[in-house]
């Protein structure tokens, strides 16, 4: 587990490099660092605490999927790009859903995307869109377990603690096993929309 925001001393480079490697605790330290203000914009912004934590929890989907591309090359820090990916998110929701009032409130620096990561953000909100809908579809206990451990940020021994599991292994293993599940069910889902 990584320290509190305070004692955070990840490079940019450190965090990519540890993702790249499946590290994939240092997730939680993109939360420490970068949500803040990324709900504090949406929340100025015709929004509440749920839609920043969704929204966030997008851009970093997206962030995550650019930099397993070993070509992709962020070309400003990991907090403007998430901030820039956030905000393009919420302003696509506010503007379709009719909420939008004059001036939007900005918190922190952002980059103006390009077309071409427009959408592919698009895209990768429909494969979010879609993951949440197996997920639904995922049942019991593994839908819980996998919202814990990934939306929840909640820990094996946690998890373990939860479900009954007489040790954080065990858990681990059923977490693995759900996984399975779900990447199963979601090309299933997606060979279906082929047909």
């Amino acid at each position: 587990m990584y320290p509190e925001k305070k004692e955070i001393n990840l490079s940019d480079e450190q965090i990519i490099s540890a993702l790249r490697n499946n590290d994939d605790s240092v997730l939680n330290v993109l939360y420490k660092l970068y949500f803040g203000s990324v709900s504090h914009f949406v929340m100025s912004n015709n929004g509440n605490a749920d839609d920043a934590k969704d929204i966030f929890q997008e851009a970093v989907i997206v962030f995550y999927q650019n930099i397993m591309d070993q070509n992709f090359d962020l070309q400003c820090k990991i907090k403007t790009y998430l901030y820039s990916v956030s905000r393009l998110m919420w302003l696509k929701k506010i503007k379709k859903n009719s909420t939008m009032v004059n001036g939007i409130a900005d918190f922190s620096e952002y980059v103006v995307l390009t077309e071409n990561e427009s959408e592919a953000i698009e895209e990768k909100e429909l494969l979010y869109t879609k993951m949440t809908h197996v997920l639904q579809e995922l049942g019991e206990p593994c839908k819980t377990i996998i919202e814990d451990f990934y939306i929840h940020q909640l820990n094996m021994v946690e998890i373990s603690e939860k479900f009954g599991y007489t040790n954080a292994d065990n858990a681990k293993t059923q977490k693995y096993k759900c996984l399975m599940r779900l990447k199963k069910l979601f090309f299933k889902h997606e060979e279906k929309l082929k047909i």
